[in-house]
Order: C-alpha cells, then sequence, then structure tokens
C-alpha cells in the first residue's frame, strides 16, 4: 500500500465518521453524536444530515443490482470465517450441544495431550503415564455402531484387527505434553516434560520407539509442524522459541534476543500460509513473528489483561489468531489491524482458571469451542458474533486439559485428568452412518 492510498483511507473513515456524527444528530441523538465527535476529534464541527441513509439506500440498491457478480465474493457456508467480506453467514455446522460420546480410551495416568491428523482419519493421545496411543477414527464411528452381540462373536483376531487404538508407544520417561502429525508421512512428533522431542514412524504396526530424538534443554510446553513440514517450532520452559530443521535436527533461535519473550512460552502455532507464526507465553504477551526471517514483528501486550496466554491458533485463511488466557476469556485478533476484533466472554463465570485448556474453530470455523473448568462442560459461541450456544456437559470426571477438533469432519476429542480421552461426533451425523 502506497502512501496516498493510506491517506486516502484515513480520509474516507474520517468522511464516514463525520456521516454518521451527522446522522445521530439528525435521527435526535445528540449525546451520542456529541460522544463520538468528541471520541475522533471531529473538526470542524458537524451538522445535522441524513445523508448516510441516502447513500446506504444507493448502496443496497446497487449491491441488489449487481447480485450475481456480488455472489463472487460473498463467503460461501463452511469456508471459514472471514469478517472482511460477510458477517451474517449462516452456519451449517452443529453447534457443540449436537454432539455425543462415541467412543472412550484410557491412559494410566492423567490424558494431557491430543492431536488430529491434518486429514481427519486420526487421532493421537498422550499422558502423564508418558505412554502415546493413536486411534483410528473409523474404527471407532465402527465401534460405536456395534452391538454387544457383534463384538463377543468376534475370534481374538478379528478384534484385534478392528481395535481403534491401532499404536502404542513407549519411548519418553515423563508426561507428554504435545503432539503433532506429520501431512502427508507416517510420522507423529511429541514433546514431554523430559525434555525430549520425539519422532516416530507409526508406519509398521511393530513400532513403540522413536526413530529420532531432539534434546531440548527444558521441558517442551508446545509444537507444531511447518505446511510443508521441513521445520518444527517448539516451545519450551524457556522464554526463546526454537525452529527445528526436521531433517538435520540443526536448531534455530532469532536473531535479535529483545525479539523473546520474558517467561516460559505456552503456545506456539504456525499460519496455514506459512508466512506468520504466534506464540503466547507466561508473561502474558502474543508475539507474531515472520516466517522467513524468524524475527518478531508485531507483540500484543498484555492480549488478556496480563493474565497468562494458554493457547493461540490461525484461522484456515491465516486472517485472524484465536488466543485462550487463565482469565477464562477467548479472543480473536485481526491481523492485519493487530487488534482484538471479538471477546468471547461468559466460561469461568466463577473467576479466572487453575488449570491450562486450549481454545479451537470447529471444522468449519462457525463455532468457537473452549471448556469450561469449574463445570466441566464445553462453551461455544458462533465466532462471528460472539453469541453463546448451548453448553454441552463433557461428562469427565475431573478438569478437561486439551481439546482438539478435526479438521474436516464434525467430531472433536476432549483429554481429561480423570485419564481418558473421549471421541465426540456430530449426533446427526454419526446417526447417518
Amino acid at each position: 500500500m502506497t502512501s496516498g492510498d493510506l491517506n486516502f483511507s484515513v480520509k474516507d473513515r474520517e468522511n464516514m465518521y463525520r456521516l454518521i456524527i451527522s446522522q445521530l444528530f439528525y435521527d435526535g441523538y445528540q449525546s451520542l453524536a456529541v460522544n463520538l465527535a468528541t471520541t475522533v476529534k471531529a473538526h470542524p464541527a458537524c451538522s445535522p444530515s441524513d445523508r448516510l441513509m441516502k447513500i446506504i439506500q444507493l448502496g443496497l440498491r446497487e449491491e441488489e443490482e449487481h447480485n450475481d457478480a456480488q455472489k463472487q465474493s460473498v463467503i460461501l457456508p463452511g469456508t471459514g470465517i472471514d469478517l472482511e467480506f460477510e458477517t451474517d453467514v449462516k452456519s451449517i455446522s452443529p453447534d457443540a450441544a449436537q454432539y455425543d460420546t462415541l467412543y472412550v480410551t484410557a491412559h494410566k495416568g492423567p490424558c494431557r495431550a491430543g492431536a488430529f491428523h491434518p486429514k481427519g482419519h486420526l487421532v493421537a493421545t498422550g499422558s502423564e503415564d508418558s505412554s502415546i496411543k493413536i486411534i483410528d477414527v473409523n474404527r471407532m464411528l465402527a465401534k460405536a455402531n456395534e452391538t454387544d452381540d457383534a463384538e463377543s462373536n468376534k475370534s481374538t483376531k478379528e478384534q484385534l484387527e478392528t481395535h481403534p487404538v491401532i499404536r502404542t508407544l513407549y519411548d519418553h520417561s515423563a508426561e507428554v505434553t504435545c503432539l503433532d502429525f506429520h501431512s502427508h508421512n507416517a510420522v507423529l512428533v511429541s514433546g514431554s516434560v523430559d525434555r525430549t522431542v520425539k519422532v516416530f514412524d507409526y508406519s509398521k504396526s511393530s513400532t513403540k520407539k522413536a526413530q529420532k530424538c531432539i534434546q531440548e534443554a527444558y521441558p517442551v510446553k508446545s509444537l507444531n509442524l511447518h505446511p510443508t513440514c521441513d521445520w518444527l517450532l517448539v516451545s519450551t520452559e524457556h522464554p526463546t522459541v526454537r525452529l527445528y530443521d526436521m531433517n538435520t535436527q540443526q536448531c534455530f533461535v532469532g536473531s535479535n534476543p529483545g525479539d523473546q519473550h520474558s517467561a516460559p512460552v505456552n503456545s506456539c502455532c504456525w499460519s496455514s500460509n506459512a508466512k506468520v507464526f504466534a506464540t503466547g507465553s507466561a508473561d502474558g504477551n502474543i508475539r507474531l513473528w515472520d516466517g522467513i526471517s524468524n524475527k518478531c514483528f508485531c507483540t500484543f501486550t498484555g492480549a488478556h489483561g496480563g493474565s497468562e496466554i494458554v493457547s493461540v491458533t490461525f484461522s484456515r485463511n491465516s486472517k485472524y489468531l484465536l488466543s485462550a488466557g487463565m482469565d477464562s476469556m477467548v479472543k480473536l485478533w485481526e491481523l492485519s489491524t493487530s487488534r482484538c476484533l471479538i471477546a468471547y466472554t461468559g466460561a469461568g463465570s466463577t473467576g479466572s482458571m487453575t488449570t491450562k485448556t486450549n481454545a479451537v474453530f470447529n471444522h468449519t470455523e462457525d463455532y468457537v469451542l473452549f471448556p469450561d473448568e469449574k463445570t466441566t462442560s464445553l462453551c461455544c459461541w458462533d465466532s462471528r458474533n460472539a453469541e453463546r450456544q448451548p453448553l454441552l456437559s463433557l461428562s469427565h470426571n475431573n478438569v478437561v486439559t486439551a481439546m482438539h477438533h478435526s479438521p474436516v469432519a464434525a467430531a472433536f476429542i476432549t483429554c481429561s485428568d480423570d485419564q481418558r480421552m473421549r471421541f465426540w461426533h456430530s449426533r446427526s451425523a454419526a446417526e447417518s452412518l
């Protein structure tokens, strides 16, 4: 954008505010008009006028006459959130209250980590007992539709061949904190309190141990594979974010120490276009980094009122960032303007959180989902207007520490300190199977 374009943009915005002020005066809302005029420092003073109404009428008429051309720029339902073009998109996906538990698996300790494969056909869970399970989604769906008689009539071999848990991996010596699937190879990456990052090749049924190991200096808190899967972003108890070459395991960090956080980094995430990655820290700040130079170019200071940042995740189009904090709030940030557009409130009504848990979009980005620590239920909001949807009881006997939604279907998993992972699926979709 040139400086000339920027000047026109600022001037247009000033004219818009003046039109609004004049319209408010014209409609009799003097106090609102005066407050807005004071806030935007309108000069010279605005006189009453209904010009704004006439411009809107002309614009709406023009839009109707060119409806066919307009359709090309309006977001189609299910293609993700994009408030730049359209806010009144009718959701075609179910809200949280329309999901049921179809499968439950248990670890020997609290279930603390989870992940969906980018294609949605596999799920992984990690536990404080240091184990990792890889679970087949289609087998979970089939298991849910089986009768007890059908299960009891199966031979031992048939039960093994149809059991949803297809791999159980043991190579960490402490709690597994984070997981991520390779998008096109049979590879799973895990991080742990034991200060290691493990790379598992799960293509063979006999796999138990990691193929590669990256030794870290601090307990690993979060990791995320680059969209090409050639690079791995890792955050630890240390304030410095690491970037690893997946082929050589060589580590890179930002060249400017001042770019780094001042406390442990709880969450890191790549944008889908790989141009940017984001980090959220216990220092209360969110940082945006250039995906090429590895330099921080933007900081949301005190993003959640100074509370610790728990999770960050990008929208599909890389225009927005969803964050969750220990203040029990979820926020949507617009990257082009570096500001918070929407705050999703109502979770944790009794106060701040004591257990970290993340917020996610559903697969169409029509809804934002966030577990409520106090009630062990799932809060759900319309992503575009923050309208609260009915709660879903998650049926766990302890706090939910992680949840992950399928990127391709109406399904999600919840991981809890009750040692269980629950697989949830849309009721209507499940009935049609």
